[in-house]
């Protein structure tokens, strides 16, 4: 799988509406075939910064995600709504689902 973490510093007029200002390319982007998740979280400690945390099944799912009409909207879109360009890691990993965090296993 493709794994990405972005971190979008967002203006502070802007901040809280975050979510309804991606809605349509976040809703867009879970329908690709290839997307395994798409989730957004606000930081706890900046409510101005947004971390992006998705994944794509391939390479091709990568690609067909950063080619779709969607993608081409948010890139005119968005950019007028951050400080600054977003922050990523991007890895490919050889699986293609969370795994456990066995040092914090729960037993019930």
């Amino acid at each position: 799988m493709i794994f990405i973490t972005a971190k979008f510093k967002v203006l502070p007029e802007h901040a809280d509406n975050w979510p309804e200002i991606t809605a349509d390319f976040t809703t867009a982007t879970r329908s690709e075939s290839g997307c395994l998740w798409f989730d957004w979280s606000r930081s706890l400690d900046d409510p101005t910064e947004y971390v992006l945390v998705e994944a794509f099944a391939d390479d091709d799912a990568a690609g067909a995600h950063v080619n779709s009409p969607h993608f081409k909207t948010a890139q005119q879109t968005l950019p007028p709504h951050l400080v600054e360009t977003p922050k990523i890691v991007n890895f490919k990993l050889p699986q293609d689902s969370w795994s456990e965090l066995g040092e914090l296993a729960v037993n019930r």
